[in-house]
């Protein structure tokens, strides 16, 4: 087959196509680049009218990269961008607003300058006078801003904590306060903060939304990086709502992720705790552990079996503790011998163990399956008696 080579004409015809492109190019970037210098000016210099021109310009220029919002913040735009999102004039306030998100956008250091510059100070106090798309943006803006937490970068938790809380007690959308959930999970990840948030009522708040669908997830997450604190584990030993919200959580089948997060608020409750493990069991707690170790997730099984684990060994130590003095009354004039009382024992141990698997093929059968208890029965032989946290 002949080959045909590309001709000088149509070599000549993609050069001049290239050189077009990169002519075209270099006009958008000096046209952009002109705009931002304007728009710099007015963001410094012009009235209150032309700030706000200026602010929209800006952001979308800010669309362009990471690189051009970086220099938008090297030219000095934060600052007053951050006065103007306190202003009373809604469409000025917003339109800073909107643009401060956008340059926060993929750089902790433009985030980090905001807070600077005394962003936290100008959120609302009285969120009961904006308007649902403003408090959004707002919970957006808080969101972004309190990923800070990760970093060295020092914010003020207390601030935050406010607004987070005017939103989460108001009659703002579940939307918005799922924004304010992540806000809580971000700082909830940095273990100096949890003396702040629980202080501040976080736990509580966080348990509430936890018995919500939409919001429990993040909730639980948050819980659960409270709880291996001392503070926040002593706040949620002491919630009234603990442990029956949590287990509640745990019957819902629908949502595995929180099952898995509710387990193992409850393990770290639990370890090494008796009056929690015996709160857990006046609330009913085996039956629902039953039935996760059945049909629950992979990991949320794990945690289940564990925790029945516990109970399990507990209740052997109360039997030993209590049939011990009995065993002594009986010895003095009993009939009983030495391996008629080991014999006792085994039956005893045969009749808990056959109620055990009893409840489970209940579960089983509620649960309309047909291949029996016996994956389970063998996961319950293979568990380990650890007391450790592996999961």
């Amino acid at each position: 087959m002949k080959r045909h080579e590309p001709s000088d004409q149509n070599l000549m015809g993609n050069y001049k196509k290239g050189e077009k492109t990169e002519q075209l190019t270099e006009e958008r970037e000096s046209y952009n680049l002109a705009i931002l210098q304007s728009s710099v000016k007015r963001i410094h210099f012009g009235s209150w009218e032309e700030k706000e021109v200026a602010a929209e310009e800006i952001k979308g220029l800010a669309g362009d990269g990471v690189k051009q919002r970086k220099l938008m913040a090297e030219l000095g735009v934060i600052p007053p961008l951050v006065a103007m999102m306190g202003s009373h004039v809604v469409a000025r306030q917003r339109a800073a607003l909107q643009t401060l998100i956008q340059l926060t956008n993929g750089t902790y250091t433009n985030k980090a300058l905001m807070v600077e510059a005394g962003i936290l100070s100008k959120l609302p106090e009285n969120i009961s006078v904006l308007e649902e798309s403003t408090r959004h943006e707002f919970a957006k803006l808080v969101l972004l801003l309190s990923s800070l937490s990760n970093t060295q970068y020092p914010i003020a938790t207390g601030k935050i904590l406010q607004f987070v809380l005017c939103i989460l007690e108001s009659n703002s959308s579940i939307d918005t306060k799922e924004l304010c959930m992540g806000t809580l999970y971000n700082l909830s990840t940095t273990l100096d903060n949890a003396g702040t948030l629980v202080t501040n009522g976080i736990v509580d708040v966080l348990l509430k939304m936890s018995s919500l669908k939409q919001t429990s997830e993040k909730a639980l997450a948050s819980l659960g990086n409270l709880v291996v604190t001392v503070m926040g584990k002593k706040a949620l030993e002491n919630n009234p709502m603990v442990p029956e919200s949590l287990i509640e959580i745990l019957m819902w089948d629908e949502k595995p992720k929180c099952q898995e997060l509710s387990a193992y608020v409850l393990m770290i409750l639990a370890h090494q705790s008796f009056a929690q493990r015996s709160k857990m069991a006046k609330a009913r707690i085996v039956p629902v552990l039953l039935e996760v170790a059945l049909l629950g997730s992979p990991i949320a099984q794990k945690r289940a079996l564990k925790l029945l684990q516990w109970f399990k060994e507990e209740r052997q130590m109360k039997m030993v503790v209590h049939s011990g003095p009995q065993t002594g009354r009986l010895s003095i004039g009993s009939p009983l011998n030495h391996s008629e009382a080991i014999e006792g024992k085994r039956l005893m141990k045969k009749m808990v163990e056959e109620s055990l698997y009893k409840n489970m093929e209940t579960i089983t059968r509620r649960a309309n399956g047909d291949q029996g208890s016996s994956n389970l029965k063998l996961l319950f032989v293979s568990s380990s008696s650890s007391k450790s946290l592996p999961y």
